[in-house]
């Protein structure tokens, strides 16, 4: 089908895509178009990787912004939102306003009612239908890409009820759904109402298979020759052949520091393969990665990089991320050694993908477990790129005959696991009844019985009466705990529950025995119920906060709130290395008068071991308030800078809707929540907070400022000038600031630095504390507040 034949686009479309080169589709998309989707039809898109998925969509959201309606691209990643937008920008140039939004929960994003797409995290869309953002009316076309993560038992249950709510909204809603792998995309279509494309094509060939002993053999019974030199590994073998014809390679790995130490024997392979250019660029680079943190990390991904190799994981930086993914792209990186993370969507596409560990750890199992089949063919779907590659390689790796045998049945011939709804799982149940409840799509139990009714758990729950079952539970924790009131039958015509009854909570069983069944009641959200909802908490984190708060005899002190924000579900605390039991259960003893809440006994091993583990996740967030420099912090507690940011991010969050959580129940304690959660949003004492306040001062600049004698933004608006110039070094520096703490006159021509004490001086160290952490602007718009379970 010529792109020619296409109609209902608005105009100026069929120009952009020709001059993009499209000038006929894959067979994939004219699929789509035949199955109506210029015509507002629901569709199910199960297409390979590089295969057409986002030309589907943009074919689909264009033709319904010509009809007067608007489009909502729904992604799994903020990295991937930022992609997408970036791609869709070039929309337009006809006439077409686009616009992304992935953070803030409490906000609305009024602004976007202008715009005619919408890229969106499904954790953001769920934030704006809680907080009744009234231009989700208006859609009339929602993109949900990687849909398969459905099954996925954290984010899985948020976009499955974002789209059965988003539905509800628009009865006539298009939705169309997107993935390369999903097993039963019959049953996700049957839910959706939708067609379904279910094809396999792609528009250069892939190979997979198995490399064992010499030799690639791949699923068409073919070989290749690859043979296995002196002292190399099978996928420093692979790595080196495919770099010889100029092709780039990816290799998964089943841990973090495999990933490092892979990277760095990878690049031994790829750094005598550069070009004298391509070794100047990757210097640069190289300084870059440098540049975002002064960790051991950075300092290794650095050294790795000016080699062509580089590592990804989730303990990286999000900007040591991004460079990492922009350069291999490029083609300047020649090969990443990754955790699976980097199979999530992100385009990272490359002539041959090694999957080196097919294996990893799992708790749940006792030990080392297979990956499903769905996570392997992610990976593997990323080896090949149109128009770079002339074909796409996917291969694992067998140490002998019988392995490989058992890698082909496993992996290479199987069929990727059927998507299954997480809905029940906790927390996502009690999280989303109450969300719903708190929107108003439920006011009363049967309506919120025919809402779950509309949920792809429902349509695959085979045990009959269990959805009504595993929503009363949950109704009756909600209310035991002031979340909702009921009236009504087996309703107690208001809210029975205490915040007292948050002590321990309340087990399932527990529930049982009490349920909320037989005739319909009435359903109605507390105010603190709407606050949570709104906050966009886990009812349970919500819980732990109130009564931690209520506990507490004194002003709280910022351990004692960091250590109880890090027992909440929302926050993934540390966990427990050998022999830090008696380190942290010595520091419990110590401090235990400062901790919120009720302790367990040290004889309950499980519970007095998950309290130890969120007690060195609230010391890692004092000691980051105390101004200890990010590279002592990632070395001490074993963490990568992304994690170090991950946690600061989260504990901001978790702070800020504690104070919400303070000011609704009355308690006396709000201010000191706020005074916690500035010092941990800024990563500084209290004597600092008025400085990092001012626009482009972060913990070092403000430490430097407080150690020449200039406090307040008050002392920048009176002081001399060169002794300003003397703490912040730069002249442009120094002027922005000044600027920002609102003096009139910031200009520092003819300025000399100077000491407090009026002599002349050169420069000037970094003052009590230490920071060696990046300067940075502290402020950020709404849009751009860091989400949950990025790192």
């Amino acid at each position: 089908m010529n792109v020619e034949e296409l109609s209902g686009l608005p105009p100026g479309a069929l120009e952009h895509f020709r001059e993009e080169g499209i000038e006929s589709l894959y067979p994939p998309q004219a699929e789509a178009v035949e199955a109506g989707i210029l015509e507002g039809d629901s569709l199910v898109a199960a297409v390979p990787t590089a295969s057409g998925k986002t030309m589907i969509a943009a074919l689909s959201m264009l033709s319904a912004i010509e009809r007067g309606g608007k489009a909502l691209y729904i992604v799994p990643l903020r990295a991937l939102a930022s992609e997408k937008k970036a791609e869709f920008d070039a929309f337009e140039r006809f006439g077409v306003t686009t616009g992304v939004t992935t953070g803030n929960y409490e906000s609305t994003s009024d602004w976007l009612a202008t715009k005619d797409l919408i890229v969106a995290t499904s954790e953001k869309v769920d934030s704006l239908v809680r907080n009744g953002a009234d231009w989700l009316s208006e859609l009339t076309c929602v993109v949900s890409d990687e849909v398969h993560l459905i099954d996925d038992r954290n984010r899985g249950p948020t976009l499955e009820v974002t789209l059965a709510k988003l539905r509800q909204l628009n009865p006539s809603l298009q939705v169309v759904a997107l993935s390369a792998t999903v097993g039963n995309a019959d049953e996700i279509a049957d839910w959706l109402d939708a067609s379904l494309v279910d094809s396999d094509w792609r528009p250069i060939e892939l190979q997979t298979g198995v490399h064992y002993g010499n030799a690639l053999h791949f699923n068409d019974g073919t070989t290749r020759e690859v043979p296995v030199d002196g002292s190399e590994k099978q996928e420093e073998a692979l790595v080196r052949d495919i770099l010889e014809e100029g092709g780039s390679s990816l290799v998964f790995v089943n841990s973090r520091r495999n990933a490092e130490a892979a990277a760095r024997r990878l690049a031994r392979t790829s750094g005598p393969q550069l070009t004298a250019d391509e070794q100047g660029r990757l210097a640069e680079l190289a300084a870059d990665i440098r540049d975002v943190s002064d960790t051991e990390t950075s300092e290794d991904l650095a050294t790795c990089v000016e080699q062509g190799s580089a590592f990804h994981h989730a303990g990286l930086a999000s900007e040591h991320r991004t460079l990492v993914e922009d350069a291999f792209r490029e083609r300047l990186l020649k090969v990443i050694s990754a955790t699976p993370t980097l199979a999530a969507g992100v385009n990272t596409p490359a002539r041959r993908v090694v999957v080196r560990d097919w294996r990893r750890f799992d708790a749940t199992a006792g030990g080392m477990a297979p990956l499903n089949v769905l996570e392997v063919h992610q990976m593997m779907g990323r080896a090949g790129r149109p128009g770079l590659d002339p074909y796409g390689e996917a291969v694992l790796l067998a140490k002998s005959h019988d392995e490989m045998d058992d890698l082909f049945d496993r992996y290479v011939w199987a069929d990727p696991e059927d998507v299954r709804s997480k809905l029940a799982a906790e927390p996502a149940l009690r999280t989303h009844v109450l969300a719903t409840i708190a929107s108003g799509f439920a006011t009363t139990r049967e309506g919120l019985l025919s809402f779950m009714a509309e949920t792809l758990y429902a349509s695959q729950s085979g045990e009959r009466g269990r959805l009504e079952t595993v929503t009363d539970e949950v109704l009756g924790y909600l209310e035991r705990n002031d979340f909702i009131e009921r009236e009504g039958p087996g309703g107690a015509g208001s809210s029975s529950g205490t915040q007292g009854d948050v002590d321990g909570f309340v087990s399932a069983a527990d529930l049982a025995d009490d349920p909320v069944n037989g005739e319909d009641i009435d359903l109605r959200a507390t105010s603190l119920g709407h606050t949570v909802s709104r906050l966009y908490l886990d009812p349970m984190s919500a819980a732990e906060i109130v009564h931690g708060l209520e506990k507490a005899d004194e002003r709280p002190t910022p351990l004692g709130l960091y250590q109880l924000i890090a027992r909440t579900p929302d926050m993934y605390e540390l966990y427990l290395r050998s022999g830090e039991d008696e380190q942290y259960g010595e520091l419990f003893y110590e401090r235990e008068g400062e901790l919120l809440g009720d302790a367990p006994s040290e004889y309950e091993d499980a519970r007095f071991e998950d309290w130890l583990a969120a007690l060195k996740t609230g010391k890692l967030l004092e000691d980051w308030a105390e101004e200890d420099d990010e590279d002592r912090l990632t070395d001490r507690y074993k963490i990568g800078p992304g994690d170090l940011r991950g946690k600061v991010d989260t504990a901001e969050w978790l702070l800020g809707a504690a104070e919400s959580l303070a000011a609704e129940t009355d308690s006396e304690w709000t201010v000191a929540v706020r005074e916690a959660r500035a010092r941990v949003e800024h990563g500084v004492r209290e004597e600092l907070l008025e400085l990092v306040g001012i626009r482009g001062v972060g913990r070092k600049r403000a430490r430097q400022l407080y150690a020449a004698g200039l406090e307040t933004p008050a002392d920048l608006r009176e002081a001399d000038k060169g002794v300003v110039l003397g703490a912040l070094k730069g002249e442009k520096t120094a002027e922005t600031i000044l600027e920002n703490a609102g003096r009139e006159d910031s200009s520092m021509d003819g300025v000399q630095p100077r000491a407090p004490d009026g002599s002349t001086r050169t420069s000037t160290s970094g003052g009590a504390g230490g920071n060696a952490d990046v300067d940075e602007d502290d402020t950020e718009d709404e849009e751009t507040q860091a989400s949950l379970g990025d790192f």
